[in-house]
């Protein structure tokens, strides 16, 4: 019998969100903590239970679904996590974790898959037949949506375009690789090339913002416009979406649909670049609302 309530966790390096959705997919909670990685995962796990249970007791302790959008994904050799950069998650039995923890089944998917997800059935990517999902946020990942349905892939890692690498003599990555496109374009790649730069902390929506008279920074500006450029006219390419949708907390900066989006045609390969990028709709209420919708789609 399918429940007519879903509540969804969007897991994310800097925030942990609950929501509960009716049966009408309308939000009837939503509350959210900070993640506070660097406690280990043990808290984490307490901060989910935590606003799990305020989901529950909002929707009167009644029958439902429960989905988790988290960074990485699910080994399907291993049933460990894999590939998040919340590190401290890396290598343990999420799912087992967690249904001992809040006494529930779950779902669990990537996170970027969940936004994607949300985007393409209730958001900008409605109506369109291919919708590409990327977040912008501390890290930088991507979703595929065909028809409607997530592609997984057989490896589960479908759309991580933020691990492509764009130049391998960049950074040194948590993958193991050097030069991806998350340490150039994500919100904490971002912040962590100012920082190495120029010794200044300086958080990734005030780089925006701020007049810049230094030099290296008008310079660091300029190259993340066309790196994001690069990044996002290589999966284009291969992929050629009918719609990319834009969400995290970068998606947020206006010159990323005029500066960005230029360097973005500069690069497809096509006489006549058409590929919509537009920013989300649902804003940061895709991804839990996402995760609450792939926990319903599983008792359809």
């Amino acid at each position: 019998m399918a429940s007519n309530y879903h509540i969804g966790i969007d897991l994310g390096g800097t925030k942990i969100e609950v929501a509960a959705l009716d049966s009408q997919d309308k939000i009837l909670f939503r509350e959210r903590l900070f993640t506070e990685a660097h406690l280990g995962s043990e808290h984490i796990f307490d901060q989910i239970h935590a606003l799990y249970s305020k989901a529950v007791m909002s929707i009167q302790n009644k029958s439902h679904t429960l989905g988790l959008g988290t960074p990485g994904s699910i080994s399907k050799k291993t049933h460990l996590l894999k590939n998040s950069n919340t590190l401290c998650l890396n290598d343990l039995p999420m799912q087992a974790l967690l249904e001992d923890k809040l006494v529930h089944d779950i779902v669990i998917e990537n996170d970027a898959n969940c936004f994607a997800l949300a985007e393409a059935i209730m958001g900008a990517g409605i109506g369109y037949p291919s919708v590409f999902g990327v977040i912008m946020g501390t890290g930088c990942g991507g979703g595929i949506v065909f028809d409607g349905k997530i592609r997984q892939g057989p490896q589960n890692i479908a759309g991580e375009w933020g691990h492509m690498v764009i130049d391998p003599q960049g950074s040194p990555c948590y993958c193991g690789a050097s030069g991806c496109v998350e340490s150039f374009i994500s919100g904490g790649g971002l912040e962590k090339r100012i920082k190495n730069t120029t010794g200044n902390s300086i958080s990734a929506m005030d780089f925006f913002r701020i007049p810049l008279k230094d030099e290296s920074l008008k310079k660091i500006k300029q190259d993340f416009y066309v790196r994001f450029g690069q990044a996002l006219a290589n999966l284009i390419n291969i992929l050629d979406p009918d719609i990319v949708v834009l969400g995290g907390g970068l998606s947020n900066e206006g010159s990323l649909y005029k500066e960005g989006i230029e360097e973005v045609y500069k690069r497809i390969f096509n006489d006549v670049p058409t590929t919509p990028i537009v920013k989300n709709i649902l804003g940061d209420s895709a991804g839990v609302i996402g995760a609450a919708l792939i926990g319903k789609r599983l008792t359809q």
